[in-house]
């Protein structure tokens, strides 16, 4: 990125990144499509009850990630190894125990959550379904994510992108023989979904622990550093609100 004519460079950096994105975002759309196809208009309502819920959890997540890509890229910018390693370290770990913050209070909230956007009645028990098993899955969704970040740090936006591909791949796949071959509803899609968002989470860790240098995860230094984890949230939360305060007007719209 620091040598030549940039213009190419940008191209090659965000295409792969922007596709990445147009990906994570079609899960939810994949099981709307598969449960409108094959079990019937309540499961679709239901699942599409949960779309603007689900999409402002991923714009908090993804601004969140976003503090850790710009804190590690700078840490690679200054070649302070040290604080690379720490940084590579402390956001796995914030990555998954915020998730399970998130998973505890989504699994717990998931009715209150569904009746302030105003789910109709008939289709409740089933959206409150899909959001559970769904908001179970989030510390998985979130090391993909924070992992990602950490390898679009270093310039890297390919791997993320064959990763989310292949969750993709494992999603229809898994969407279309839960729901057709077992007759599965909503839950039949939405644990399509974690088993999908579990295979990118471990490419996610496995290369970032065969990387090389400061960059590799080590299991056994896995840890929280004060100042980085600080830096992190300086970045990142202010990115996630701005992300979430967007979808929150469609979630305004959906209750009218």
């Amino acid at each position: 990125m620091l040598e030549g004519s940039i213009w190419n460079k940008i191209l090659k950096f965000a295409l792969p990144l922007a596709a990445t994105s147009i990906m994570q975002q079609l899960f939810n759309a994949t099981d709307v499509a598969v449960v409108g196809q094959f079990v019937g208009k309540d499961a679709l309502a239901a699942v599409g009850a949960n779309a603007i819920v689900i999409n402002l959890l991923l714009n908090l997540v993804i601004g969140l990630s976003i503090g850790a890509n710009v804190v590690c890229a700078m840490r690679i910018g200054s070649k302070d190894y040290l604080r690379i390693k720490k940084t590579i370290h402390t956001s796995i770990v914030l990555a998954f125990t915020s998730g399970i913050i998130l998973a505890v209070f989504g699994v717990y909230f998931a009715r209150d959550i569904l009746e302030l956007v105003d789910t109709p009645e008939h289709i409740m028990d089933s959206a409150v379904l899909y959001l559970r098993i769904l908001m179970g899955g989030v510390p998985i969704m979130l090391v993909y994510n924070f992992g990602a970040s950490l390898l679009r740090s270093k310039g890297d936006t390919k791997r993320p992108l064959y990763a989310m591909l292949c969750a993709g791949t494992i999603n229809v796949l898994l969407n279309l023989f839960f729901v057709i071959q077992l007759k599965m509803g909503v839950e039949g899609v939405a644990i399509a979904t974690v088993i999908a968002s579990c295979s990118s989470a471990s490419l996610m860790v496995y290369w970032l622990h065969r990387e090389k240098g400061p960059m590799q995860l080590r299991f056994d230094k896995l840890g929280i550093d004060k100042s980085i984890l600080i830096h992190i949230c300086k970045v990142g939360l202010p990115t996630g609100f701005q992300g979430m305060v967007f979808s929150f007007s469609n979630v305004i719209i959906q209750i009218a």
